[in-house]
């Protein structure tokens, strides 16, 4: 768009977005495949920033930033890479010059989604592999050294940074958006959606009890109020893991095959390799995935689930089919569960 700002491609107003899954399918796919989401109704597309998949089953790990690039050219909704960690396979300021390029290439389309990282991708680079409170640290200093970036490039000026764990020469970013896109960070805990509060532009989180997401939603809402704030004007994303097909075994089989990390109820952070994933996946029961993949037949009740977290506060929502059956899930989503969709 000319004035730079995000947009949001709505359905009445509930905003559904597609994930495209770089760990399941080669880029040229995802690309298509995200074309195609966009065609049956879905707003934009969310990408996760991996260096390998969950599981070799999955197959696949290409480079997030290419595909989204890619995927711009080929749609009209927003980009996400949701998220990237921006503290151990790369510096922020590498993060921030990306997101700029990005920004620059689809103006008004391309927010920034930045997390705390997961062993399995960031150990590649061989540095000491901390415990989650220094994780998080890193994070947010990195959030302050992409938003000082941003901001002193628009400006016209040099900026530095010397913190914690990072340092930064006197340097801007020469390419540039009109307006720098929206910095969102994902957190699980209601401490760490606190501190996205204060620090950031909007919030990302994943699927969890309804307890749980209000919980993290207030805390996020009480941060950004104590940065002196709107509420209301951040925004608040959240991706679903779903698993939809024509009959129920066959949905359960996709979940137990091809995105069994899903269900499992213990942290994960830690595992260093798919193929070790891979041993922790035979733990996985078909319970297990309760709470956190709905595996149904019934496009009603996945209608009725994404209904009930647009209902408590979410402006965005991202789905994640799991299964393989891309196409079929996206022709029958957009047709019988995205219109019925409100806010």
């Amino acid at each position: 768009m000319p004035d730079g700002t995000l947009r949001e491609v709505t359905m009445r107003d509930a905003t559904i977005g597609y994930t495209a899954m770089l760990a399941q399918f080669p880029p040229r796919e995802a690309v298509e495949l995200s074309a195609y989401a966009e065609s049956r109704g879905f707003s934009g597309t969310m990408a996760a920033d991996h260096f390998q998949p969950w599981t070799p089953q999955q197959g696949q790990a290409s480079f997030a930033w290419n595909v989204l690039s890619a995927i711009g050219e080929h749609t009209t909704g927003d980009l996400g890479p949701g998220v990237t960690t921006p503290t151990f396979r790369w510096h922020p300021a590498m993060v921030a010059q990306a997101s700029a390029t990005l920004a620059a290439l689809h103006p008004g389309r391309h927010w920034l989604g930045l997390g705390s990282g997961e062993a399995i991708n960031e150990h590649v680079v061989g540095e000491y592999w901390p415990e989650p409170p220094e994780r998080i640290n890193r994070m947010f200093e990195a959030v302050d050294i992409i938003r000082k970036l941003f901001e002193s490039s628009l400006a016209g000026r040099d900026t530095r940074h010397t913190g914690t764990y990072y340092k930064l020469e006197s340097t801007r970013l020469w390419t540039m958006p009109e307006v720098a896109p929206p910095l969102l960070v994902a957190a699980a805990g209601p401490v760490a959606a606190r501190r996205a509060g204060r620090s950031a532009d909007g919030l990302i989180t994943v699927g969890a009890p309804p307890d749980r997401l209000e919980q993290l939603l207030a805390s996020f809402d009480k941060g950004v109020r104590e940065a002196g704030k709107d509420p209301a004007a951040s925004p608040k994303v959240l991706q679903l893991h779903v698993s939809w097909a024509p009959s129920l075994d066959e949905a359960l089989t996709h979940a137990l095959t091809e995105w069994p990390n899903g269900a499992m109820r213990f942290s994960h952070s830690d595992v260093r390799s798919p193929y070790e994933m891979q041993q922790l996946a035979r733990l996985v029961r078909p319970e297990d995935f309760e709470g956190r993949v709905l595996i149904s037949d019934d496009l009603d009740e996945h209608r009725a689930s994404i209904q009930r977290h647009l209902d408590l506060g979410f402006d965005r929502i991202y789905l994640h089919q799991v299964g393989r059956n891309q196409r079929e899930f996206l022709d029958a989503f957009g047709a019988e569960v995205l219109p019925a969709l409100t806010r």
